[in-house]
């Protein structure tokens, strides 16, 4: 007998794209991430200029998250060097991305291939695409009219930011477009709107791909709250809109978060220009959105994250209905 699982493609970077993948991968589904190659900060940015290594770091944290041997390897990539007097040249540098970016020289420049063979030896459930094979530069236009320039910096101006865009031609990957016309559920975040959601949708090809697919549902995983810099005092269904402003036509469903956080937490977070993002559901009915409401909210240590495991059981749930 054989068992047809239902063909998930999710599309992000950063923690919350990592989560949702840490619990997906213990469903009966056929995954695919898609990852942005716009980070240019960090470890990931000094790689990419010194080496001309696509940045590795969002795509190493969907690898461990999908390693079927998680824990310790899990411990290993995300190992960071700190020398005990400071100013070493590994400082900052986390293990996973010099191992990928060792595999790009044995790879011969290949990024797509060394990101294969890491998943190889990582033993993980699914597969793994930049979504693109070279680095991208992510630049913003801001509501001040003013245009900045890497994805580090683009929170970083006390402006909101009002669209982000390529400045040039670039290409999307052909396994990643081809996984997206295959997919029952598309799944956009969660994670950072402008910079780890976005970038993604940016590529005509990518766009264009996900327009085309009238079988999946495209999901839109909300973020828990806002971001200072990012996304201040965006609603969910700001956030939507967003996905909307930069050519994706039909966002199907909104996965939002129906449980409490508690009012100390909140506090914390609105010392960081942060807060809740508000759950505006007239205005997600008036953009053609279903809303699932679901607790998939998780605190630990005084930090909201999403629970890997109840929202990957959300996305699970939708695609169930598709097989």
């Amino acid at each position: 007998m054989n068992l047809q699982y239902p063909k998930v493609v999710a599309l992000g970077g950063g923690t919350g794209l990592s989560a949702l993948l840490r619990g997906l991968k213990r469903f009966p589904v056929d995954i695919t991430a898609i990852v942005t190659v716009a980070d240019d900060g960090g470890s990931s940015g000094i790689l990419h200029r010194e080496l001309r290594v696509p940045p590795p770091g969002d795509i190493r944290n969907v690898l461990v998250a999908l390693s079927e041997a998680e824990g310790i390897f899990n411990d290993l990539l995300q190992f960071r060097f700190k020398s005990v007097e400071g100013g070493h040249y590994l400082d900052g540098h986390s293990m996973g991305n010099l191992l990928l970016t060792a595999m790009f020289s044995l790879t011969h420049g290949n990024f797509v291939k060394a990101v294969e063979n890491m998943g190889v030896v990582l033993n993980i459930k699914g597969r793994v695409y930049p979504v693109c094979p070279n680095a991208t530069v992510l630049h913003a236009e801001l509501a001040d009219g003013r245009i900045v320039h890497g994805e580090s910096k683009l929170a970083s101006h006390g402006s909101a930011i009002k669209r982000v865009f390529f400045d040039s031609d670039v290409r999307a990957e052909p396994l990643a477009i081809k996984a997206i016309e295959d997919a029952d559920v598309i799944v956009m975040g969660p994670g950072s709107l402008y910079t780890s959601v976005l970038p993604n949708l940016l590529l005509p090809e990518i766009a264009a791909a996900i327009n085309a697919n009238d079988h999946a549902d495209r999901i839109y995983v909300c973020n828990l709250m806002t971001e200072a810099g990012e996304s201040d005092h965006l609603s969910a269904a700001g956030h939507v809109q967003a996905i909307l402003d930069h050519g994706i036509t039909r966002v199907d469903k909104v996965i939002i978060n129906d449980e409490h956080i508690p009012d100390e937490v909140v506090a914390r977070y609105a010392a960081e220009n942060a807060e809740p993002v508000i759950n505006d559901y007239a205005a997600l009915d008036a953009l053609g959105v279903e809303v699932i409401r679901t607790r998939i909210a998780s605190l630990a240590d005084g930090v909201v994250r999403h629970d890997s495991i109840k929202t990957a059981a959300s996305v699970y749930a939708i695609a169930l209905e598709k097989v």
